[in-house]
């Protein structure tokens, strides 16, 4: 299933939703349950239920707008230098563990919502991620259960603040600033993604190639991330991993390349859509 929150025109109030493909084409039917519901027996009633809608009373796919699909997620939590041509691209060691940091709640976004360069950050630098979801409570999970534990993924961009990331040494402040962590279009539970670690990745900036990689390039994959994090530290559904981005960063080009007012950027993963978000001067 590819899991949406949407409004219509009709209704402003944000609704959880199903894209479902249909003989009158792509359409979405809402399905009850609060955000952060993936565990197995939400999801299974969840499909349950899109036997019962009669498609043609269904809003058309054009004629919805999307929001960010995970809106009050509990963690959102990142990885960072966890693609092997990224560590090479930026010359640094390849990690002997996981580089963890987090972003706060304000840094949300969804699919077309505008990411506001109010003058705080010079050097802001575009990250295209795969995220994954976690579905059911996870505490001391190992790594061969791990794959139980997730819902389901999605596109991410881990917007950074360069010159603050690296004045303050530590990462929080300059990966969370407003805006900073659109997610979208969709969740796809994870009977969607086969295979999660190969999968094209890709981030265009107003239409040009800048990432272009596979998700086998990681070097932690998402069993040992899961495992990992889940060590001592509860995971509740709903919260969010972010999983490190492939090379060709504008803080690693030559000469570098930050978002400017007016520039449009796409994270587009095999099989999750594209998220497209536009940056306007604040």
């Amino acid at each position: 299933m590819k899991l949406v929150v949407f409004t219509t025109k009709k209704d402003s109030q944000p609704r959880r939703g199903v894209i479902l493909e249909t003989a009158e084409g792509v359409k979405v039917a809402a399905i009850s349950g609060n955000f952060n519901d993936f565990g197995d027996e939400q999801l299974a009633a969840i499909r349950d239920s899109l036997s019962g809608f009669d498609t043609a009373d269904l809003p058309a796919l054009e004629d919805v707008t999307l929001h960010n699909p995970l809106p009050t997620p509990g963690k959102i939590i990142c990885i960072g230098l966890n693609y092997l041509d990224h560590v090479q691209e930026v010359k640094a060691k390849v990690p002997d563990h996981p580089i963890v940091f987090s972003k706060w709640s304000n840094t949300l976004a969804g699919p077309n919502d505008t990411v506001i360069l109010d003058g705080t950050s010079k050097e802001v630098d575009y990250e295209a991620e795969l995220a994954f979801v976690i579905g059911k409570t996870a505490y001391n999970v190992s790594e061969e259960a791990a794959l139980d534990y997730v819902a389901g993924y999605l596109c991410a961009n881990d917007v950074s603040a360069r010159d603050i990331q690296m004045a303050d040494t530590q990462w929080v402040r300059g990966k969370s600033l407003n805006g900073y962590c659109p997610l979208g279009p969709y969740i796809a539970t994870k009977d969607e993604i086969p295979d999660p670690h190969n999968l094209r990745i890709q981030f265009r900036l107003n239409g040009k190639s800048m990432q272009d990689s596979n998700t086998g390039q990681l070097i932690f994959k998402i069993p040992f991330l899961l495992s990992y994090l889940s060590s001592g530290l509860t995971l509740q559904p709903g919260d969010v991993v972010l999983t490190g981005t492939p090379p060709g960063v504008g803080m690693g080009r030559d000469p570098q390349v930050w978002m400017q007012p007016g520039d449009v950027g796409e994270v587009e993963i095999e099989g999750l859509g594209i998220l497209r978000n536009p940056f306007a001067a604040g």
